[in-house]
């Protein structure tokens, strides 16, 4: 594991213990994302059986936390905006003056859960939107990035159902997880699986979705080819999951490389440090090595061109 840069062992062992704790009290809702560099988040809802809102706290840890510096937080919520973010913010803010150099998380994962359950029952609250991936970065792309309209990769969605004419009984892809590549604490994984039909891609994207670190993920980018060689068409699409012109970036590389029949996914993990247009470099750097890995083209140098060969039919079992 690497090395844990804290200030004093006190701070240390006060961290270790009120994860422990925060893990035995909340089980599933809480997660590590990455524990060397102190990087955890929770799901929050308003109701354990009938959840109205939801909410997603994540947590970095200095090191020097809780002796003298406060958690750096971030809530990712679809239906928190404006007014309501200011005020929650203020709650936990003042949460933490009042018990300065104490161990805070509890007290702030309740407040929240509190918040929830004062707007839901104050409100008409309508179907909130999923919130697993809202985006925590409020970055734009620099204005010296030129940002080509990605949107006419797609083709019409009248073409699927060309694709559809398969079991319903179909299996679940293998599905292939690749190295991760981190900067300045956010961290990117990628995700392969072959597909020949967009049902497939719902299985494969379901059942990453199941594992809890994925489905917490700051934004899970995706893109997928197929072809359809009796129609001689391809049916493709991405989804940029609020990280702008992700998923078009992500679906252009797999159009270079002129690969077919495969599903990739790129989650990120936002570490609480902007990095401008080098996270659109993380994201195609991680797909192109999935692609590598698993032989949809043949080496890392040929992937970096503008070019690339298809993986043939033969695909690996998850062993």
């Amino acid at each position: 594991m690497a090395n844990i840069d804290v200030g004093n062992a006190g701070d240390l062992q006060s961290q270790i213990e009120e994860v422990e704790a925060l893990s035995s009290i909340y089980g599933d809702e809480w997660c590590v994302i990455d524990e060397a560099a102190r990087i955890f988040c929770i799901k929050i809802t308003d109701d354990i059986d009938y959840p109205k809102l939801k909410a997603c706290l994540q947590i970095i840890l200095p090191h020097d936390y809780p002796s003298a510096a406060p958690p750096v937080y971030q809530i990712n919520a679809a239906w928190l905006r404006g007014p309501d973010r200011k005020t929650l913010s203020n709650s936990l803010e003042e949460l933490y003056v009042e018990n300065t150099g104490e161990s805070i998380l509890y007290l702030w994962v309740e407040k929240i859960r509190e918040f929830l359950l004062e707007k839901s029952q104050s409100t008409d609250t309508v179907e909130q939107p999923e919130v697993r991936n809202m985006a925590t970065e409020e970055e734009e792309v620099a204005d010296d990035v030129e940002m080509p309209d990605y949107r006419t990769l797609k083709l019409n969605k009248e073409n699927v159902h060309l694709f559809e004419n398969h079991s319903s009984d179909e299996e679940l892809p293998p599905i292939k997880l690749g190295e991760t590549i981190t900067e300045r604490r956010s961290t990117f994984q990628p995700h392969l699986a072959p597909v020949v039909t967009p049902r497939q891609v719902r299985m494969v994207l379901d059942k990453l979705f199941e594992n809890k670190k994925i489905a917490s993920a700051t934004h899970n980018i995706y893109a997928y080819r197929i072809y359809c060689e009796e129609k001689q068409s391809f049916l493709q699409d991405c989804e940029d999951d609020g990280e702008t012109a992700a998923g078009g970036r992500l679906l252009h590389l797999l159009q270079i490389l002129d690969v077919r029949n495969v599903l990739v996914v790129v989650s990120r993990w936002y570490g609480g440090i902007l990095l401008g247009p080098d996270r659109f470099k993380h994201i195609n750097n991680s797909a192109r090595n999935i692609l590598v890995q698993e032989g949809y083209t043949s080496s890392a140098d040929e992937a970096s061109k503008a070019g690339g060969k298809n993986k043939k039919s033969k695909s690996k079992k998850t062993k």
